[in-house]
């Protein structure tokens, strides 16, 4: 082997290293090997030539399909959700399972049947915000959900051809063979063998996931916050919620909050159960901590009972909730909010006080302001900014994604979205140039602001996709992997079921290193030359490189959706290798087993 190609493997070896075996980030990790890669010296034509790759094809990850699609899909997102187009699909989708094993399969039975027509990643990328509201909801961690919604989407990637990009790949390798004559894949020819790795798989993860997943709460369920807020909201006249019960509005079961009592035409009841109507012009007053305030914001239907609220300047969309603690040298210490005029001298509408945890039952505007209260606003963005250095409040802070959802929108997002998915299924266009044009629509149609799409992509995940198909690069330039294939191929000798096992180990191993798309080009023409030498049919060995290339679990590295739940799940590198590895074994031995007996050697 070449000295290049032992720098290569080297490399590979000390970035796994580090994320297996310390806490650094993974975008660190890994541009630092494409660095390392871009510096280390290696001789060429007797000479010795600085690094393993140029700096080119070190960063031509960046201009790579599949990169700028997550990315732009990240804006598509932000759209939906902006709009609470997310909120409705994880409604309709999802429902309200009691057990874990319950939301799991609720989760991935609907994500394998999505997948297996959809491109993955947008499924994905659409319900990783919805299944962390979920989660929150049910008080599950979300670490036992996002790493089954990868799976799954996987897993249904895998029955149809046109399930993953992956199957295109290999369908288009196949063509481009025109010595192999009989040899085309339809539609569902891959389901024969596909459903059956997407049941086993299924299954595996329902049954171990208990065990194996991380149960990382999130800060808020660890730590009770001293800040309770007592809120008024008031059921809209026209809203979808009149006539519901409290259970089926999903008021029920708010993490961090509940319904303390409803204020109805001068009654109030209290001790509310979980099967009262609601009514038009209810004013339901809730107490819990912040966190659940930004919830309530999001409930189509719902709206602040303070009519201040709509007396602001900027449009709803456009603002935020902000706390801040008023200073003893406020000028309306002292005051009542309606009597200090709070929304004309600051601009912002107060929604909730906190003071030292007790309850405050007067209306928010007869509230008396003391120094010391923390005040629940809504106000516009820039008033933290105006704010922040003022003697009146101490402590002023943003609320993250706590913009009221923009309802009337809604129906645009989903169209956008469909239009998408059509798009792409009926392969009019690629996946990027559709992505690109659903992110640009969701701006122009103001499903989402510029500012919000900026800070919605996920740069760090991009860059790990970078940085890993650079080092994918040196692997395939130096010829390192394609040297290991071939010597541990010969292992085989002439049985053909020990060469297709061997076909599909190494076709594993490549994807969770080097991706998807990039090992099923490698090891196609192995998989022929090996099929040809020992005069048996092609099909299995091409059956098994698309689950292969697809299957992989055992690494965030291996395919894309493995990465962009790697933060939302706040997973480590290790925890892919207790689930993943188990499930890629059990995957191998599916399909070695059950090719052949369907495509007969």
């Amino acid at each position: 082997m070449a000295f290049d190609a032992w720098v290569a493997l080297l490399v590979l070896a000390l970035v796994l290293g580090l994320l297996v075996f310390t806490r650094i980030a993974a975008d660190l990790v890994l541009m630092g090997g494409l660095t390392l890669l871009m510096v280390i010296p290696v001789p060429v034509g007797g000479q010795w030539s600085l690094g393993v790759l140029s700096v080119s094809e070190a960063l031509s990850g960046l201009s790579n399909p599949g990169l700028v699609t997550v990315g732009v899909l990240f804006i598509v997102v932000a759209g939906l959700c902006e709009t609470g187009g997310v909120d409705w699909l994880g409604q309709r989708l999802l429902g309200r399972p009691r057990t874990l094993v319950g939301a799991q399969l609720r989760l991935m039975g609907p994500v394998v049947g999505l997948s297996a027509f959809l491109n993955n990643t947008p499924v994905v990328a659409m319900l990783i915000p919805a299944v962390a509201d979920w989660a929150k909801k049910l008080r599950m961690s979300a670490s036992k959900l996002m790493l089954p919604l990868s799976y799954a989407a996987i897993l249904g990637g895998t029955c149809t051809l046109i399930g993953t990009s992956t199957n295109l790949v290999v369908n288009g390798l196949v063509l481009a063979e025109t010595d192999l004559p009989g040899l085309r894949l339809r539609m569902f020819d891959i389901t024969w063998l596909g459903v059956p790795c997407a049941l086993v798989g299924v299954g595996y993860v329902l049954l171990v996931s208990r065990w194996l997943l991380p149960d990382r709460q999130p800060v808020m369920s660890r730590m009770r916050d001293p800040r309770e807020y007592t809120v008024e909201m008031l059921v809209e006249p026209d809203s979808s919620l009149v006539g519901k019960s409290i259970e089926q509005a999903g008021l029920r079961h708010l993490p961090g909050m509940y319904l303390m009592e409803i204020d109805r035409r001068d009654e109030v009841l209290v001790a509310v159960g979980s099967e009262q109507r609601l009514e038009a012009n209810d004013r339901l007053v809730f107490v819990g901590v912040v966190e659940s305030v930004k919830d309530l914001q999001k409930i189509r239907g719902l709206k602040p009972a303070t009519d201040q609220v709509f007396k602001l300047e900027a449009p709803r969309y456009q603002r935020s909730l902000v706390e801040a603690v008023v200073s003893n040298t406020c000028p309306l210490a002292g005051k009542s909010i309606r009597q200090g005029r709070f929304r004309s001298v600051y601009n912002a509408a107060v929604i909730a006080v906190a003071r030292n945890g007790e309850r405050i039952r007067a209306k928010i505007g007869d509230i008396v302001l003391r120094p010391g209260d923390t005040l629940l606003m809504e106000a516009p963005a820039s008033f933290a900014a105006q704010q922040r250095n003022s003697r009146d409040f101490f402590l002023v802070s943003t609320m993250e994604d706590s913009a009221p959802r923009r309802h009337d929108k809604a129906w645009i997002a989903m169209v956008i979205l469909a239009a998408m998915i059509a798009v792409v299924t009926l392969e009019w266009l690629s996946m990027v140039v559709t992505a690109m044009l659903a992110a640009g629509l969701m701006i122009m149609t103001r499903c989402c602001s510029a500012n919000t799409a900026r800070r919605n992509v996920d740069w760090p995940l991009l860059v790990v996709i970078a940085a890993a198909l650079g080092i994918g690069r040196a692997l395939d330039k130096t010829g390192a992997a394609r040297i290991i294939a071939e010597t541990l191929l010969r292992i085989g000798g002439d049985d053909p079921w020990i060469a297709l096992a061997v076909v599909y180990g190494l076709t594993m191993l490549f994807t969770e290193v080097i991706t998807n798309n990039a090992a099923a080009a490698l090891m196609f023409p192995i998989a022929l030359a090996t099929a040809e030498r020992l005069g048996v049919n092609f099909m299995p060995f091409v059956v098994a490189l698309m689950l292969g290339a697809s299957a992989s679990f055992a690494t965030p590295l291996g395919y894309q959706t493995n990465l962009m739940v790697y933060g939302p799940g706040g997973y480590r590198f290790s925890d892919y290798l207790k689930i993943g590895i188990p499930l890629n074994l059990l995957m191998w031995l599916t399909t070695a087993t059950l090719a052949p007996l369907i495509w007969p050697f």
